[in-house]
């Protein structure tokens, strides 16, 4: 659960602490499991940065490409920002903004990523989230998404729900948080021609990392997991 607008200030400090004292390192492990898919790229975009240790590691697995960070937490961006200087001076540039309004503008990019930052809006935010960025990436560019997911049924999906009630509620105390549960993240990236070819589930499938492509007309998505 990452970056709203307002309040996660509060928490730049002590968010790698808190995230692990909840989930041990398997949120960690979720943003980097697909990173590497990335080392090829020239220009990506990573919304909802937060601390920056996914940008750090983009730096070193992707040696060629320029990496723009978004986030709207000022004390988020300071901390990445010193965790990014040295490796990756003139590469990383940081961006201090509302994802929801946020206009990458100029050339396209050619990946994207989102971990752990659509959980934070409703779904009509996401909605306009996920059609203005398709809109600034390149033919062809993977969108890596890592996020909170609801398991279809059983016992799964009881955790989840649970695990979901909880976090929601500390974010809307901690960090003003105004949404009250999931968005369909996923739904919305296939409305929009995304298809997942990558995947992989942590905590009893409450945490999914994937790697998303749109397809055109005439080809057919590949799709894998492990």
């Amino acid at each position: 659960m990452s970056r709203a607008r307002r309040g996660f200030d509060g928490l730049a400090r002590w968010y790698r602490a808190l995230e692990f004292a909840a989930f041990g390192g398997d949120l960690e492990r979720a943003r980097f499991a697909f990173l590497d898919r990335l080392s090829d790229r020239r220009r990506i975009l990573l919304l909802g940065e937060g601390d920056g240790r996914c940008a750090a590691r983009l730096v070193s697995v992707a040696p060629l490409a320029e990496i723009v960070c978004v986030d709207s937490s000022s004390a988020m961006i300071e901390r990445a920002s010193r965790r990014t200087a040295s490796a990756g001076a003139g590469r990383v540039t940081f961006a201090c903004a509302d994802i929801r309004s946020f206009s990458p503008g100029g050339r396209p990019f050619d990946a994207v990523a989102t971990l752990f930052v659509l959980d934070c809006f409703s779904a009509d935010e996401v909605a306009s989230i996920v059609a203005r960025t398709g809109a600034a990436l390149s033919p062809g560019a993977p969108w890596v998404f890592a996020d909170f997911v609801l398991p279809a049924r059983g016992v799964a999906r009881a955790r989840a729900r649970a695990w979901l009630r909880l976090l929601y509620a500390f974010f809307r105390n901690r960090a003003a948080l105004r949404v009250r549960s999931l968005p369909p993240s996923e739904e919305l990236l296939e409305r929009e021609g995304w298809r997942r070819v990558e995947s992989i589930d942590l905590q009893w499938g409450l945490i999914r990392s994937s790697v998303y492509r749109r397809f055109t007309g005439d080809e057919a998505p590949v799709t894998g997991a492990r």
